[in-house]
């Protein structure tokens, strides 16, 4: 059953129309309305969503990841998942941050799982949190305190980067606690977002993983009593606009660092990806729930590298055989 939020988002769409500003490139509507798709999950994350429109979401606490057809059928896809965060679908895989300390992916046909990278320098990751994956297959992904042991077993909070050839190199260590990461459509920028800096970060990608000097994009709007709150989350559409959780909503910002309004959710949101049948529905995971907002920009589609997870996949399956002809 969905449930409309439809009287308490006509009385925000009145505060939250008037933020919106017009910047040259069109203007942005906030939705008319909020869908509460489902509820009763105890923390939802990480939304991904396929080229059939099945839309997957990790329930943290819980330790799993759900799958929600495109005509709105709920079933769990994995259990135990290794307490996953976030998602990036890619192909006939499901790619996976995977909190208990590495990354891996689903093939999106059977569940079956394989290891992508369990550690860094000969020791476990903290806890992956986020991650986007490039047209070369490189992943980047980041490594906070969250559900982390302690003390750190990477002693720091970090972003790396998985290149094509499984080769992990750390590439930002000095945000506290980064959280969502993306890249731009061209896949010339790295955002990363962290939950304990009001501050979006942006770096140039001079290459695969070869980042440049950051920079601050902008800075978060806060919430009542707050000084330094970061976000969560985000997701990114054809035009280069963010769409960044935080305690005050989506804040929906250009890519040269103007906020064009937040949009309210009525749980605090963690994560939201573009789906739908135009490709113009967020999907907002929100504390116990999954909502779903339609808007006038169209999402953006990372390509990521089908055919490398296939290569990952057929050495696994190749390794998995045991040899035979010995004695």
């Amino acid at each position: 059953m969905i449930t409309r939020w439809t009287a308490m988002t006509r009385i925000l769409a009145l505060v939250f129309t008037v933020q919106f500003t017009h910047i040259g490139f069109g203007q942005f509507t906030p939705p008319s309305q909020i869908d509460l798709l489902v509820d009763g999950f105890q923390f939802t994350e990480g939304p991904a969503v396929d080229s059939d429109g099945n839309l997957y979401f990790t329930d943290i606490p819980r330790n799993q990841i759900h799958k929600r057809t495109a005509d709105g059928m709920i079933s769990v896809f994995a259990e135990p998942s290794g307490h996953c965060n976030g998602l990036f679908v890619c192909g006939n895989w499901l790619v996976a941050c995977e909190m208990d300390g590495s990354l891996k992916m689903f093939a999106l046909q059977s569940g079956k799982q394989i290891a992508l990278a369990t550690g860094f320098s000969e020791t476990r990751f903290n806890a992956p949190n986020d991650l986007v994956m490039d047209r070369t297959g490189g992943i980047y992904f980041t490594d906070p305190r969250y559900r982390a042991p302690q003390p750190l077993p990477q002693g720091k909070e970090a972003v790396y980067y998985r290149d094509a050839d499984g080769e992990v190199t750390r590439l930002i260590d000095d945000r506290t606690a980064p959280n969502g990461v993306i890249l731009a459509p061209d896949e010339k920028t790295l955002y990363v977002i962290p939950s304990m800096e009001k501050q979006v970060w942006a770096y140039p990608v001079d290459e695969p993983g070869n980042l440049g000097q950051g920079r601050v994009l902008c800075e978060l709007k806060q919430a009542p009593g707050q000084q330094n709150g970061g976000g969560d989350g985000l997701t990114i559409d054809t035009e280069g606009n963010l769409y960044i959780t935080s305690q005050v909503g989506i804040q929906v910002v250009t890519p040269q660092g103007q906020l064009l309004g937040i949009i309210p959710i009525p749980q605090q949101p963690a994560n939201v990806t573009f789906g739908g049948p135009e490709g113009k529905t967020l999907f907002v995971t929100a504390r116990s729930g999954l909502y779903a907002a339609v808007v006038n920009f169209t999402g953006h589609r990372f390509v990521g590298n089908p055919q490398l997870l296939q290569q990952i996949a057929d050495e696994s399956e190749k390794n998995e055989q045991p040899e035979t002809g010995k004695k």
